[in-house]
């Protein structure tokens, strides 16, 4: 039986509002049960081939739309979202490439203009923002955040003998403090982060996404085959189910039981 832990902190939040694109750190957030942060995996861009529906939602992988997984090119750009006026500003190499309302019709063509252009083959033809009142576009049907422990990684660069970017693995929640793998043993279970109770639901399979660069957009990296080469598995970090209202904060205490 684990003992209940207060010595592991809460050292980064991050929420991507657009699936697929880069993340925004945050100092802090407000939950809300069974549902992922505010804000996070909002929209999505679907390629041409996708078959999600907007007027029929339903949960579809991540291969219905633009990711890093199958389109590494995403990683070279730079993105900012404002919430309260749900704009993206695209940026490559520092300038400025596209900006647009994406909750507003001509906002959202002139980023799926950009997205078309840029992705170009890749795009399938035409590039739709997609967003659905209440929906989280998360690679699981759930509503969950994503957490990973600091230390896990710093286990992980044994094998791959080189620095791990914690934005390869694109969670929402980074832990310091934990041993390695510690959150392993947190599935089923519960985590208090703050004053925000959290379940542990399952570990998190890692896909091609983790091969690209955030930096460069390069594949540089073969993150599944080493984690199943290292540890015979490719799970790294672990699935969070909200259970009760609250702020987080960077710098919580984490707690376990």
């Amino acid at each position: 039986m684990l003992r209940r832990m207060t010595t592991a902190t809460l050292a980064r939040i991050t929420r991507y509002p657009v699936k697929g694109l880069s993340g925004q750190t945050l100092d802090r957030i407000d939950l809300v049960p069974d549902a992922g942060i505010p804000e996070d995996r909002r929209f999505a861009l679907a390629h041409g081939a996708s078959a999600f529906d907007p007027d029929a939602p339903a949960w579809k992988p991540k291969s219905n739309f633009l990711v890093l997984a199958k389109n590494a090119r995403l990683a070279q750009l730079d993105t900012d979202y404002d919430a309260a006026t749900t704009t993206l500003t695209v940026r490559r190499g520092g300038r400025q490439v596209a900006r647009g309302d994406l909750s507003s019709p001509t906002g959202r063509l002139l980023i799926q203009q950009f997205f078309a252009a840029y992705m170009g083959e890749e795009a399938y033809g035409k590039v739709r923002v997609v967003e659905v009142p209440g929906f989280m576009f998360s690679d699981v049907p759930q509503k969950v955040l994503s957490l990973v422990g600091a230390a896990s990684l710093a286990d992980l660069e044994r094998v791959t003998g080189a620095p791990v970017d914690p934005r390869r693995l694109r969670g929402n929640l980074l832990v310091e403090g934990a041993p390695a793998w510690a959150e392993f043993e947190w599935v089923g279970r519960e985590i208090t982060v703050g004053g925000v109770r959290l379940a542990v639901e399952g570990r998190i399979d890692r896909c091609a996404a983790t091969e690209v660069n955030p930096k460069t957009g390069e594949r540089d990296m073969m993150l599944p085959r080493l984690l199943r080469k290292g540890y015979g598995h490719i799970e790294c970090g672990v699935y969070a189910r909200v259970l009760t209202a609250g702020r987080i904060a960077v710098g919580d205490g984490v707690a376990v039981g």
